[in-house]
């Protein structure tokens, strides 16, 4: 990126009720800063589920769960028209992915499911590690009940 280049709101695309409300908001914020949105979404592949013995279970390989979060992110940005929107597919570990994403960042941008307490402790919170990590401003949007 060169110093003229606007630097992009990072908004991380998961097909949840708060990652759509996430990128309705970093829509409108690079709207006003006329900037480009970087729409991540991350994948993870268990590939301890696809060790296990006994039969393959079907469109449990990594081709088909890239396509499926392909569609998720190509759905969620369709109607986003009047923005710059780059679109990353990238499989990893979302929590550490979107951290690094945030270098170079205008802001990063994520939903929070208001998970329970003990969902949270036992499997963490992409939104508070990312709020503790990243490098930029982090803007968390909380899903609406």
């Amino acid at each position: 990126m060169s110093d003229d280049e606007p630097r992009p709101i990072v908004v991380g695309v998961d097909g949840s009720a708060a990652g759509a409300a996430a990128l309705r908001w970093a829509a409108e914020e690079a709207r006003q800063h006329d900037c480009p949105i970087d729409a991540v979404s991350v994948w993870h592949m268990d590939y301890g589920v696809m060790m296990s013995p006994g039969p393959a279970v079907s469109g449990l390989d990594p081709a088909s769960i890239e396509a499926a979060n392909r569609s998720v992110l190509d759905a969620a940005t369709a109607d986003l028209d009047d923005v710059v929107v780059r679109r990353i597919l990238i499989e990893g570990d979302v929590k550490k992915l979107l951290v690094e994403m945030s270098r170079g960042a205008r802001m990063l941008v994520v939903g929070n499911r208001g998970h329970s307490a003990a969902v949270e402790l036992l499997l963490g919170s992409v939104s508070a590690y990312c709020v503790h990590h990243a490098v930029c401003p982090v803007v968390v949007i909380k899903e609406s009940s």
